[in-house]
């Protein structure tokens, strides 16, 4: 009960005023014991997810969770993350405490100058992206590779229930995109990546934020090597594969496109779709469809994110189009 407790403060976090947090909480202990005793009697049963479709520009089918199953994912990984987190690669940083796009950034550049002399030598990036990530994802594998440290069968049948929910294109393949469990199972299942890379191919400058990827080298060749050598373990060990369109090696002085910026030698800019995505709430704003609470907040968190670009031009004159 008391991991249920923590799991339902975690989950209403930020979304206090929302009906069905309000309707949850009307009777919060009696709904926590009715949920506690379903998970001990293995009766529980998640509630079908709702999907919909998020243009952000990017267009994503996002499933979400009914309140009292998002408690349940929160106490799975209250004490599952833990476990797996002790595994974890230091450069896999998605999703994670104390990691994220901007410590991603951070080691990109401290890579950058090692591998060019500090930009007095050529250097290559393989940039990479896994097809169709989450919808490819096969639950067995990720179940087998839970099991490596998870003995509890509950757990188990409970992550499995959690896995099932969800509609997929092809049985027993996929995780919704909008899970909590789904984004630490999808460094679970990346976890074996990281380890071939780093382990197995020894690659030093190697970064992943969920199913994107760099690794720096000053060798053209020995990239595209490793290139094949990672298709093929993804094929063979995970039932993926990297995007063909979206997996290159390009000049490191050319500018890198890694997680949300447009990264260059000496300077990074904001990729466009994240400065239309602004310029829309913008807009939304002068046609008062929206509030200016909700335009300041969303302001301030793009502008939180902006300033670790080379933003004050473009910052001072989205401020001026927005007054």
């Amino acid at each position: 009960m008391s991991n249920l407790l923590l799991a339902w403060r975690k989950a209403r976090k930020g979304k206090t005023k929302m009906s069905y947090v309000i309707e949850f909480e009307k009777d919060v202990i009696g709904n926590l014991f009715q949920l506690q005793k379903e998970l001990i009697t293995e009766t529980y049963q998640p509630k079908p997810l709702v999907t919909f479709i998020l243009r952000d520009p990017k267009t994503r089918k996002i499933s979400k969770s009914a309140f009292r199953d998002r408690i349940v994912h929160h106490a799975i990984i209250n004490i599952i993350e833990p476990v797996f987190e002790r595994l974890f690669i230091y450069d896999s940083c998605a999703n994670r405490k104390g990691k994220g796009n901007l410590f991603a950034i951070k080691r990109f550049y401290y890579f950058l100058r090692k591998v060019t002399k500090n930009h007095s030598k050529n250097a290559y990036c393989l940039k990479a992206d896994i097809k169709h990530y989450f919808d490819e994802v096969s639950q067995e594998i990720l179940v087998n590779l839970l099991k490596r440290k998870i003995q509890d069968e509950k757990v188990i049948w409970l992550i499995e229930k959690i896995l099932n929910n969800f509609d997929s294109k092809i049985n027993g393949k996929g995780m919704p995109l909008g899970n909590l469990t789904s984004q630490f199972f999808a460094n679970v299942y990346l976890n074996e990546l990281d380890y071939f890379v780093k382990y197995k191919l020894k690659a030093k400058y190697y970064i992943r934020y969920v199913d994107d990827f760099v690794i720096l080298h000053k060798s053209k060749l020995q990239l595209e090597i490793w290139k094949q050598q990672i298709n093929e373990f993804l094929k063979e060990k995970l039932k993926l594969e990297l995007h063909p369109d979206k997996s290159k090696i390009i000049l490191l002085s050319k500018g890198i496109d890694f997680v949300g910026f447009r990264n260059f030698y000496y300077f990074s800019l904001l990729r466009k779709r994240n400065i239309k995505k602004i310029r829309k709430k913008i807009d939304l704003f002068k046609n008062k469809k929206i509030s200016y609470e909700k335009f300041i907040k969303s302001f301030n968190g793009w502008n939180a994110y902006a300033k670790w670009a080379d933003t004050y031009k473009l910052t001072t004159r989205i401020v001026i189009n927005s007054l």
